[in-house]
């Protein structure tokens, strides 16, 4: 690997955890790379005349894209100078030349670093510096924000910016064979960045074996997709959640996948009925948009869908059963372990519970001292297995694993049979609509306003969302509290942090509880919500 950046900052190895390979699928050799395994090795196995992914108005077959992802890794070599090692920010709503992108990064051995369209400047400037990117895929229609950040990254070299017709006008010609980079299995694959609770985000190192871990665990064991299977879904491919679930399962089972650049409920109803799509991943919220819509006839094809990012709940599957008789696959996991390691499917449902712990992980409940809690009492999960954290560069690293364990963060309790019930949170992360959106990241936008002097942000129950974001504002002695600055603070929030992260909920208040040594009680402002 020519540039070495990312494994030299990753973790000391006494601070990683014990990495389990010793289910089916899951013993990586010394070499792999996740592009040749994903398409390459679907184009010669026979497959290249099926489709492999839709777009909005596009159908490319395996072989279509394998040539896309081929002509694109010769630009990214040749004239942009990308070399192995290299961070490439990724950067554009759902699309099949997003998916083709993300691809070809990995096909030229570099390491993909995905953001989600609705990140601003400030936020697109940490992930850059923190990763060193020194090159970027970028959509025309998101070029703004990233514009506004690059005087500040040094090391952004190379800003790519794409659109069909750009492409068209920019890529080498078709029929190009472009060699796949030869490398090891635990090169770094891609950086996927998730909100810190210090408002800092932390950057998780994933290797190309992780890419193919999970596509051999909860897909094998639990959804079981097949190659007549049509993916179709709401998470962005930024999020690990959306890269597995709408691009690498499906490529990994020789399906299909419809990438929709603004999935809404309706026009993901329409999409649904107009490919026949047979398996959709989304949050318990994103079905409860489309069981609101009522329309079973459009969702008729449907035989499975994922729910993952937020707790499903059994209002929610009941609300579902009504517009669908597809199955429900719940499932657990997160940015860090990379995707899904707790599930169930239909046929071994518990009301209340989320599932048992796929083959390939182990997991325990702990208390604070890392000690088993006993059966049925509330503990912190523990997990390990072919997948899990190392951050990159980052002092976290010691808190998220403990003696090779890997600690969520999230608290359940477990029955006799295996089965994990989730009960909360330990930290102060709040999860609205399938969203994770660390308080302390709002507080310092709301911080930035000349109206606030102080202020707090945590989570509330909400029925549709899961959880909203609510703030608790102390004004400057020179402002007064209205609707009208109320909404002002809500529109900055806004404007200067992506637009799920802005507080729905507002409350003036003339300080706020904290201890003796200043520190803020969070519980205290529950009570008052």
């Amino acid at each position: 690997m020519t540039d070495d950046f990312v494994r030299r900052n990753l973790p000391p190895a006494e601070q990683w955890p014990l990495f389990l390979f010793d289910a089916p699928g899951l013993r990586p050799g010394a070499r792999l790379n996740a592009c040749t395994q994903l398409l390459d090795r679907a184009v010669d196995e026979g497959h290249g005349q099926r489709i492999a992914v839709y777009g909005e108005h596009q159908a490319w077959t395996y072989r279509q894209l394998q040539d896309h992802v081929n002509r694109l890794a010769r630009l990214m070599c040749e004239s942009l100078g990308v070399r192995p090692g290299n961070r490439v920010l990724l950067r554009g709503a759902n699309s099949p030349w997003l998916a083709a992108c993300w691809l070809a990064v990995w096909k030229v051995g570099a390491v993909a670093v995905g953001t989600m369209p609705l990140l601003r400047a400030k936020e697109l400037r940490q992930i850059v510096q923190r990763a060193q990117v020194s090159h970027a895929l970028c959509a025309q229609a998101l070029r703004s924000e990233l514009e506004l950040a690059q005087p500040d990254c040094p090391s952004l070299r190379q800003v790519l910016l794409y659109s069909d017709e750009e492409f068209a006008r920019q890529l080498p010609g078709p029929g190009l064979d472009w060699p796949a980079y030869d490398s090891a299995s635990d090169d770094p694959a891609l950086i996927a960045f998730t909100s810190g609770t210090t408002g800092v985000p932390k950057g998780c190192v994933h290797a190309h074996r992780d890419v193919l871990s999970m596509c051999e665990v909860f897909p094998r064991h639990c959804l079981k997709p097949g190659s007549e299977d049509i993916f179709i879904g709401t998470p962005p491919l930024a999020f690990t959640f959306g890269l597995g679930g709408l691009l690498c399962f499906a490529l990994h089972a020789r399906a299909a996948t419809v990438l929709l650049e603004n999935p809404t409920p309706r026009k993901l109803l329409e999409a649904i009925q107009h490919r026949g799509a047979t398996i959709c991943v989304s949050s318990p919220t994103g079905y409860r948009q489309l069981a609101a819509l009522g329309d079973r006839q459009a969702l008729r094809s449907l035989r499975k869908c994922v729910s993952a990012g937020e707790p499903l709940n059994l209002a929610t599957r009941q609300q579902w059963q009504t517009v669908s008789d597809a199955g429900m696959y719940d499932g657990v996991g997160g940015t860090e372990m990379m995707h899904i390691y707790i599930a169930s499917g239909p046929q071994d449902y518990r009301e209340g519970a989320i599932g048992k712990v796929l083959p390939g992980y182990r997991a325990r409940l702990v208390d604070e001292h890392m000690r088993d809690v006993a059966p049925g009492e509330t503990g912190h999960l523990a997990i390990r297995g072919p997948t899990g954290c190392r951050y990159l560069a980052d002092e976290r690293q010691t808190r998220y694993v403990r003696d090779g364990w890997n600690i969520t963060g999230d608290t359940y309790h477990a029955d006799a049979d295996g089965y994990y019930y989730y009960h909360a949170r330990v930290d102060d992360m709040i999860i609205t609509s399938g969203y994770n959106v660390a308080g302390p990241e709002v507080e310092s936008v709301l911080l930035e306003h000349q109206a606030v002097a102080d202020c707090a942000v945590i989570g509330v129950p909400d029925q549709a969302r899961g959880q909203i974001v609510k703030a608790f504002v102390v004004l400057r002695p020179e402002y007064a509290p209205s609707e009208h600055l109320a909404a002002q603070l809500q529109e900055f929030v806004k404007h200067n942090a992506a637009p799920y992260k802005y507080p729905r909920a507002l409350r003036f208040v003339p300080d706020l509880p904290r201890t003796e040594t200043g520190k803020l009680q969070r519980f205290r402002l529950a009570e008052l919500s």
